[in-house]
């Protein structure tokens, strides 16, 4: 006999003081997103000019061989970090956003808000670089990033915030933000532009400790700040005014929730470029897989985003070797035809 508690496994303390439901299905999911992540994450070790068997990686890690120690530890295993991390960043950044918006075509690559982050980044690169110390430079991008979604959402308001509006203005401030990312590039010193040109397009390459360093600290406080947060996703989910009949300060926490996004979307830029897509991308496969619970779909979403560059940024160094190919440009040939299809599926 079928029954919806079959769904379920029920937690309970011994003394009954409490007890909680644990859905079956997506806990399933998890834990083969997490398999999955673990097997691509030492293909990307093993994968390059120097094939590396996945037995010898894992001995290398575990400090039982030396043999490719620099290659492994010095040259992939930050950059496999950077791309897992960053992924992770856009895909939450992006599901944040589509249920703040209530839009499926939002995300902070196609809003403007990457956009803003590499403007500050870049600025930062060419003009601030010799003077402040590059640690600040994953706080100007999540500066720059917050000061573009403020004027979006100052642009957007008309008695209250079309979701319609919010995004084409949002495409709008997104190509002002390409046009002066380019134009200073094109105005900075020669031995900058080549480098800022390939960070452009979204890119992992050369990533090292330091970049590990500079992100990661954000991606443990912020990642988690955005599942604690699910609850009021969820409510947003059903209206504005049911929300708040519910209980919810809703305006104090959509704050919060864009805040949040801004500081992922800002922080993953200021490492890996703009690599865009990825947050539109990454929230719609997590839907697909684990329902509409954000308390399933931003830790899926998080999964997704980083398999999605991670195994971009895979192909992008070994199918046209020796040359590297940057994650990005793999990225975006999947993304653009999927915004297509969501325009055509959503009538805009």
């Amino acid at each position: 006999m079928s029954t919806p508690f079959r769904r379920y496994r029920t937690v309970r303390a011994k003394s009954n003081w409490f007890s909680f439901h644990i859905e079956k299905r997506p806990i399933w999911l998890m834990l083969g997103l997490l398999v999955g992540t673990l097997l691509l994450f030492v293909l990307a070790l093993s994968v390059g000019s120097t094939w590396i068997s996945p037995k010898l990686v894992l001995q290398t890690l575990l400090g039982q061989s030396s043999e490719f120690t620099f290659i492994i530890e010095t040259l992939r295993l930050p950059r496999a970090i950077v791309a897992l991390a960053a992924g992770a960043a856009l895909g939450v950044s992006g599901a944040i956003l589509q249920g703040v918006v209530r839009n499926p075509l939002a995300s902070p690559g196609i809003i403007g808000i990457t956009g803003g982050a590499g403007v500050a980044a870049v600025a930062f690169l060419v003009y601030f670089n010799a003077s402040i110390s590059i640690r600040f430079l994953p706080l100007s991008a999540v500066l720059g990033a917050a000061l573009v979604a403020l004027l979006i959402y100052v642009l957007a308001w008309k008695k209250g915030v079309s979701p319609i509006r919010l995004v084409l203005i949002g495409v709008g401030i997104q190509a002002c933000m390409q046009a002066l990312t380019i134009m200073m590039i094109m105005f900075s010193p020669m031995h900058l532009a080549g480098q800022a040109y390939i960070w452009l397009t979204g890119s992992v390459y050369g990533a090292d400790w330091l970049d590990v360093s500079l992100l990661l600290p954000w991606i443990i406080i912020f990642i988690p700040l955005a599942w604690m947060s699910t609850r009021h996703l969820n409510l947003q989910e059903l209206g504005d005014d049911t929300t708040t009949g519910l209980g919810s300060k809703l305006q104090l926490q959509r704050c919060i929730l864009l805040a949040i996004s801004v500081v992922l979307a800002g922080a993953a830029v200021s490492v890996a470029g703009t690599i865009g897509f990825v947050g539109l991308l990454a929230p719609h496969i997590a839907r697909r897989l684990a329902g509409r619970s954000y308390g399933y779909v931003i830790p899926t979403a998080a999964f997704i985003g980083g398999l999605i560059v991670l195994a971009a940024d895979i192909v992008g160094r070994t199918i046209y070797m020796p040359h590297d190919i940057p994650a990005g440009v793999f990225i975006s040939g999947i993304g653009a035809p999927f915004f297509m299809y969501l325009l055509l599926k959503n009538k805009f």
